[in-house]
Protein backbone atom coordinates (compact mmCIF):
# COMPACT_ATOMS: atom_id res chain seq x y z
CA UNK A 1 0.00 0.00 0.00
CA UNK A 2 0.70 3.54 -0.74
CA UNK A 3 -0.30 6.59 0.85
CA UNK A 4 -0.05 9.83 -0.65
CA UNK A 5 -0.97 13.32 0.16
CA UNK A 6 -3.49 15.33 -2.26
CA UNK A 7 -4.38 18.91 -2.67
CA UNK A 8 -7.76 19.62 -4.91
CA UNK A 9 -9.04 23.31 -4.36
CA UNK A 10 -6.83 24.05 -1.50
CA UNK A 11 -8.03 20.92 0.26
CA UNK A 12 -5.94 18.08 1.45
CA UNK A 13 -6.59 15.09 1.36
CA UNK A 14 -4.49 11.26 2.55
CA UNK A 15 -5.03 8.85 0.17
CA UNK A 16 -4.32 5.35 0.76
CA UNK A 17 -3.54 3.40 -2.59
CA UNK A 18 -3.46 -0.72 -2.85
CA UNK A 19 -0.98 -2.16 -5.02
CA UNK A 20 -3.02 -3.86 -8.17
CA UNK A 21 -2.99 -8.03 -7.40
CA UNK A 22 -3.48 -10.03 -10.49
CA UNK A 23 -3.59 -7.41 -12.92
CA UNK A 24 -6.62 -5.39 -11.06
CA UNK A 25 -6.70 -1.74 -11.23
CA UNK A 26 -5.62 0.06 -8.05
CA UNK A 27 -8.19 1.22 -5.36
CA UNK A 28 -8.09 4.72 -4.03
CA UNK A 29 -9.84 5.57 -0.78
CA UNK A 30 -10.42 8.83 0.03
CA UNK A 31 -12.42 10.80 3.03
CA UNK A 32 -15.50 13.09 1.94
CA UNK A 33 -14.38 16.83 1.31
CA UNK A 34 -16.41 18.69 3.52
CA UNK A 35 -19.58 20.13 3.06
CA UNK A 36 -19.77 23.05 0.69
CA UNK A 37 -21.09 26.50 1.64
CA UNK A 38 -24.45 26.81 0.87
CA UNK A 39 -25.55 28.91 -2.43
CA UNK A 40 -26.13 32.60 -1.95
CA UNK A 41 -30.39 33.03 -2.18
CA UNK A 42 -31.45 33.90 -5.25
CA UNK A 43 -32.45 37.34 -6.40
CA UNK A 44 -36.18 38.25 -6.32
CA UNK A 45 -37.67 38.37 -9.73
CA UNK A 46 -38.21 42.06 -10.60
CA UNK A 47 -41.99 42.76 -10.51
CA UNK A 48 -44.50 42.03 -12.95
CA UNK A 49 -45.47 45.08 -15.26
CA UNK A 50 -48.89 46.31 -14.84
CA UNK A 51 -51.56 45.61 -17.49
CA UNK A 52 -54.92 47.02 -17.91
CA UNK A 53 -56.47 44.25 -19.57
CA UNK A 54 -55.58 40.81 -21.33
CA UNK A 55 -55.74 40.29 -24.97
CA UNK A 56 -57.13 37.45 -26.88
CA UNK A 57 -54.02 36.25 -28.18
CA UNK A 58 -51.48 35.44 -25.50
CA UNK A 59 -47.79 36.05 -26.29
CA UNK A 60 -45.97 33.35 -23.97
CA UNK A 61 -42.04 32.93 -23.35
CA UNK A 62 -41.01 30.28 -25.55
CA UNK A 63 -37.90 29.48 -22.73
CA UNK A 64 -36.59 30.83 -19.39
CA UNK A 65 -34.30 34.14 -19.75
CA UNK A 66 -34.25 37.38 -18.90
CA UNK A 67 -36.09 40.09 -20.60
CA UNK A 68 -33.50 42.59 -21.86
CA UNK A 69 -35.67 44.83 -24.09
CA UNK A 70 -39.04 45.82 -24.34
CA UNK A 71 -39.67 46.87 -27.85
CA UNK A 72 -43.43 47.65 -27.98
CA UNK A 73 -45.77 49.40 -25.76
CA UNK A 74 -49.27 49.32 -24.56
CA UNK A 75 -51.82 50.37 -27.44
CA UNK A 76 -49.02 50.12 -30.43
CA UNK A 77 -50.43 48.30 -33.12
CA UNK A 78 -48.16 45.87 -34.61
CA UNK A 79 -47.75 43.59 -37.51
CA UNK A 80 -46.99 39.64 -37.73
CA UNK A 81 -43.15 39.49 -36.95
CA UNK A 82 -42.94 42.46 -35.68
CA UNK A 83 -40.70 42.34 -32.35
CA UNK A 84 -42.27 43.17 -29.14
CA UNK A 85 -39.25 42.34 -27.13
CA UNK A 86 -35.85 40.77 -26.72
CA UNK A 87 -35.19 37.89 -24.39
CA UNK A 88 -32.00 36.98 -23.56
CA UNK A 89 -31.25 32.83 -22.57
CA UNK A 90 -28.19 30.53 -22.41
CA UNK A 91 -26.44 34.00 -23.60
CA UNK A 92 -27.90 33.85 -26.86
CA UNK A 93 -30.57 37.52 -27.45
CA UNK A 94 -33.83 35.91 -28.97
CA UNK A 95 -36.90 38.23 -30.52
CA UNK A 96 -39.88 37.87 -29.26
CA UNK A 97 -42.38 38.76 -32.42
CA UNK A 98 -45.94 39.05 -32.95
CA UNK A 99 -47.76 36.17 -33.81
CA UNK A 100 -50.54 37.74 -35.98
CA UNK A 101 -51.37 41.22 -36.80
CA UNK A 102 -53.21 43.60 -33.54
CA UNK A 103 -53.02 45.91 -31.01
CA UNK A 104 -51.00 45.41 -27.86
CA UNK A 105 -53.44 45.12 -24.73
CA UNK A 106 -51.17 44.18 -22.62
CA UNK A 107 -47.11 44.58 -21.56
CA UNK A 108 -46.93 41.75 -18.43
CA UNK A 109 -43.09 42.26 -17.89
CA UNK A 110 -40.92 44.54 -17.43
CA UNK A 111 -36.96 45.40 -18.76
CA UNK A 112 -34.76 42.86 -16.36
CA UNK A 113 -37.31 40.48 -15.26
CA UNK A 114 -36.54 36.85 -14.94
CA UNK A 115 -39.32 35.02 -16.71
CA UNK A 116 -39.78 30.84 -17.05
CA UNK A 117 -40.90 28.87 -20.11
CA UNK A 118 -44.57 29.53 -20.94
CA UNK A 119 -44.73 32.49 -18.93
CA UNK A 120 -47.56 35.15 -20.52
CA UNK A 121 -45.06 38.10 -21.97
CA UNK A 122 -48.07 40.03 -23.55
CA UNK A 123 -51.31 40.16 -24.94
CA UNK A 124 -52.55 41.23 -28.34
CA UNK A 125 -56.24 42.29 -29.74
Amino acid sequence: MKNYKITVNGTTYDVTVEDGVGGSAPVAAAPAPAAAPAPAAAAPAAPKASSGSAGSVTVNSPMPGKILSVKASEGQSVSKGDVLMVLEAMKMENEIVAPSDGTVASINVNEGASVEAGDLLASLN
